[in-house]
């Protein structure tokens, strides 16, 4: 296979599991975060809050820490990652998706407690990778990559 192929092999992969993992993962959000509300007392607004807020704050955050990582990757430079506002709320959106997938159910579990993490790590690294998936530098970003460094460069990773 040659380079050109694998490298459009690797965009449509990437593309497919965003278009599998996303919308599974925000249609999972909404749910749960539903059903999670719907434990609080009639008449508390709080219980609309995990529905309408969790899903946007999802694809904001994650879409966000994956366009700063992207750009820092195009550009060679330090890793945006390492910020505690961003680890931060990649943090939140993790804490808060497992939880309400734990809390949303009458009896938690273990394997409720791993669905929950399985939904939203697959849903998160989907989100993440949106930016770099839809790049047209994402051919030269890997030819670099794979290419070796001249003795005199240093790597700035």
């Amino acid at each position: 296979m040659s380079e050109r192929g694998a490298l459009r092999g690797l965009r449509i992969l990437m593309w497919v599991v965003i278009a599998v993992e996303v919308p599974v993962y925000l249609v999972w959000l909404v749910q749960v975060g539903y059903l999670t509300g719907q434990q609080l007392h009639r008449g508390d607004v709080a219980r609309w809050v995990p529905p309408v807020l969790l899903p946007p704050a999802a694809v904001l955050f994650c879409v966000m820490a994956g366009w700063t990582w992207w750009t820092s990757v195009v550009a060679r430079t330090r890793s945006p990652l390492r910020e505690p506002w961003i680890a931060g709320s990649l943090v939140f959106v993790a804490v808060t998706s497992v939880f309400c997938g734990v809390a949303s159910v009458d009896e938690p579990s273990v394997s409720v407690g791993l669905l929950s993490v399985a939904v939203t790590g697959l849903g998160m690294v989907g989100l993440f990778f949106i930016p770099a998936a839809r790049s047209r530098q994402l051919p030269d970003v890997i030819r670099s990559r794979r290419a070796p460094a001249s003795p005199g460069e240093a790597d700035p990773q």
